[in-house]
């Protein structure tokens, strides 16, 4: 079973791991990391539960697994079959991208190759550029993929939840110190992104299966993890007078809302 895609699908993969490996003793288990690829080994059951970094699907300067703070993201079209190589002969595999495809209403797509002296960069609306990547891993799904033996999931956008304003909270509120979610049936945050929404809804097909996340997930203002996660540049006096500065309102705290996305994941596995 494999993972493929950004930060938000390692934590949905860590929320699995976490569910499974208690239940297996200790010397009938490892986890290893390999570049982008992290595996999860069950041994006595021959079965492995893998995550492969690759934030766009397609090739792009943000695939170095540990190096990848790029601000300007730029994706090579044509290029899925860069990851997808590692990714075939798996039996279960859950795609997801979103989040980084959101830098702003247009985005820079390459033609031909990072390697090339002078780049051919073009600059496209995000639907589109979005567009393009659901389309090439479908593609690559109907030609690498066996329906008959494989299943093939893709995980709906993420929710973030930077804008308490949008709730109901104060201007500059946002998911730090939030300990309730959202009652509101209706609410729709602006930072989930209808029209990509509505990308993902024309694009995809059999035998892909799509696991809708989104909707639960934008209750959860209180999921998050907020200030209470690892910190990669120390934090400065500023920050620390003001939590909700540097509180991430993208990540999901485990156990938490993740264990149900792998809850329904389970379902729509076993129980087509």
């Amino acid at each position: 079973m494999m993972y493929v895609g950004d930060s938000l699908n390692r934590g949905q993969y860590v929320s699995m791991v976490c569910l499974l490996h208690s239940l297996i003793p200790h010397h009938a288990k490892s986890m290893e990391t390999f570049g982008s690829l992290t595996v999860f080994t069950a041994k006595d059951y021959n079965a492995t539960i893998e995550f492969y970094w690759a934030p766009f699907l397609l090739e792009s300067n943000s695939d170095d697994a540990v190096i990848h703070r790029i601000t300007d993201r730029v994706v090579r079209k044509g290029s899925i079959n860069k990851h997808g190589k590692h990714w075939e002969g798996v039996d279960i595999i859950v795609f997801n991208t979103y989040l980084w495809w959101m830098t702003g209403s247009d985005f820079k797509i390459l033609h031909g190759s990072f390697d090339d002296e002078v780049k051919d960069i073009v600059q496209v609306p995000t639907e589109d550029a979005y567009r393009m990547a659901m389309k090439s891993m479908v593609k690559w799904v109907e030609k690498n993929m066996d329906p008959e033996r494989t299943r093939v999931f893709f995980t709906s956008m993420s929710p973030s939840h930077f804008k308490g304003i949008e709730w109901g909270g104060k201007p500059n509120e946002n998911c730090y110190n939030q300990t309730k979610p959202i009652e509101d049936p209706n609410y729709w945050g602006s930072d989930s992104s209808k029209s990509i929404m509505r990308v993902t809804r024309d694009v995809l097909k059999f035998p892909v299966t799509f696991l809708n996340i989104t909707q639960l997930s934008l209750y959860r203002k209180d999921a998050h993890t907020s200030i209470y996660k690892k910190q990669w540049n120390p934090l400065t006096p500023q920050q620390l007078a003001n939590p909700n500065t540097y509180a991430d309102c993208t990540h999901w705290c485990l156990p938490g809302l993740q264990d149900t996305w792998n809850h329904l994941l389970f379902v729509k596995l076993f129980y087509p």
